[in-house]
């Protein structure tokens, strides 16, 4: 009962702020979803065959089953959803079954605004079912990136580093290697290029793991092409471990970036689009910036946030850009999100 009331409470907040509800497809097809969003959630998806031999999966995530009935037109463009997500974990005696509340904002036309928009709004639902302090935890996929690809080395350890940050581990090793000047083998790279050639005379536009092969073919033509010699990874990485140690309150993170560029030589804009971040000052509560946070999920592309009521994280979400067309969208379309993990309330 008391469970009810809280929804009840959170949901009346999210019609207060203009959300919709929408009720996204408890089932989907598994096929699709790791063809189109890469091998994310293989390990998570409860899977099972239908009568038909297609294998299906309970939704692992609602933001990518709220984006497909985006793009199916099910649904408008702000919107909020009561429901279950179901997904494996690697903690133990973890339950397999999330009961979430969520809000998300389809086509985002104004980052700033509609970033602040759906934090505040999560903001507003905790203070009223929790007594605690409120605290949230931010950081920006997006700085990582920009720090990434104004450091000079080769383009092919810029997309490796981009690509795979969301993998602490890999990255970790990545680093590694980077740091001893130690690319991939000659086996390996032989191996690439021998499937580049293949892939030039496949169909440009089909898609493999979110990417067609006209995009894949330009990455890899840039890497063909970079030169294999690099002696400046140690210098690189430190600069990177660097920067993946800032920790500070937020009113504090210009003044950290600031000191940051000027330490290591870098272009003092590098780290100018970050307004979204810097908007959140508005905000009554405790804000902290954590660079080397976000990392789990792949999707996120720029703002990502964490709200804690004491010790229990009860908010969860983040601006993910690039989604939506990886499960079909024509283009890019601009989107953020978050939601309310109802067993931490």
């Amino acid at each position: 009962m008391k469970s009810k009331k809280l929804s009840e409470q959170i949901i009346k907040t999210f019609k207060k702020n203009g959300f919709v509800l929408s009720e996204p497809e408890v089932l989907l097809d598994s096929e699709y979803i790791i063809e189109r969003s890469g091998e994310k959630f293989r390990s998570s998806m409860l899977t099972f065959e239908s009568e038909d031999g297609k294998i299906m999966c309970l939704r692992p995530d609602l933001t990518v089953a709220s984006s497909l009935n985006y793009l199916q037109k099910k649904t408008k463009s702000k919107i909020y959803y009561s429901g279950q997500a179901y997904r494996r974990s690697e903690k133990k005696n973890s339950d397999f079954v999330n009961d979430q509340l969520g809000i998300e904002i389809f086509g985002s036309k104004n980052q700033i605004k509609d970033d602040f928009k759906v934090i505040s709004t999560i903001l507003n639902s905790a203070r009223k079912i929790k007594s605690k302090k409120i605290q949230i935890k931010v950081g920006d996929v997006s700085l990582f990136k920009s720090l990434i690809n104004s450091l000079d080395m080769p383009e092919r350890w810029k997309l490796r580093l981009i690509r795979h940050f969301w993998r602490p581990r890999y990255f970790e090793d990545l680093l590694k290697r980077l740091e001893k000047n130690s690319d991939i083998d000659a086996e390996t790279f032989d191996t690439d290029k021998k499937r580049f050639y293949e892939m030039k005379k496949m169909d440009k536009d089909r898609v493999i793991a979110g990417r067609s092969i006209l995009e894949i073919l330009n990455r890899f033509d840039k890497k063909i092409k970079d030169p294999r010699s690099f002696n400046e990874g140690k210098k690189i990485v430190k600069i990177i471990r660097s920067f993946l140690k800032i920790n500070c309150k937020l009113s504090q993170l210009e003044k950290k970036l600031l000191d940051f560029t000027k330490k290591n030589n870098l272009k003092k804009n590098i780290f100018n689009e970050f307004k979204s971040i810097q908007n959140l000052k508005k905000l009554k509560e405790d804000v902290n910036f954590i660079s080397n946070f976000g990392r789990d999920i792949e999707y996120y592309t720029g703002i990502v946030f964490e709200v804690f009521a004491g010790q229990k994280e009860i908010a969860r979400g983040g601006r993910y850009d690039d989604l939506l067309k990886s499960l079909g969208a024509k283009k890019n379309i601009p989107a953020v999100g978050a939601a309310i993990n109802l067993k931490n309330i």
